[in-house]
């Protein structure tokens, strides 16, 4: 799915709802969905607004694009009644961004019954590797009433 279809998936995730939600980290840090799907997902995020002080992109930043990444994929895997939760996330900060955005790809490493674990590779508008990051996420059933 990407940003042209208005598919759903089983989960109910879209791109559509994934924009418009509201209070959200992703919301917060500017994530932009581009692609949606089981094997790929793909956003972006500005640096501006999430630097640290010495004016780069934050790591923190770019763990919370990994783990939104890695986690919504692990979701579009998961199956129907079923979610998605991060149990383990690892990020290796290549180069620095200062300006402009970044882009996040995450794409399965392995998808099991009871876990699934993502590589998401953010890099720069010159396409250069800013970091490496692998989520292992949990999948469990949907806690009734959500």
């Amino acid at each position: 799915m990407t940003s042209g279809e208005a598919m759903t998936s089983e989960n109910g995730l879209s791109i559509e709802m994934l924009s418009a939600a509201e209070e959200q980290l992703a919301d917060k840090l500017g994530i932009q969905y581009e692609t949606l799907t089981p094997d790929r997902v793909v956003a972006t995020m500005p640096v501006a607004g999430n630097r640290q002080p010495y004016g780069l992109l934050h790591g923190g930043a770019n763990a919370a694009l990994a783990e939104t990444l890695g986690s919504i994929a692990a979701a579009l895997n998961a199956g129907e009644g079923r979610i998605a939760v991060g149990l383990e996330l690892s990020c290796t900060h290549h180069r620095a961004a200062t300006a402009g955005e970044v882009t996040g790809v995450a794409t399965p490493v392995h998808r099991g019954r009871s876990t699934a674990t993502y590589e998401i590779v953010i890099t720069d508008e010159k396409d250069r590797r800013t970091c490496t990051a692998r989520l292992t996420c949990v999948l469990r059933d949907q806690p009734p009433g959500r």
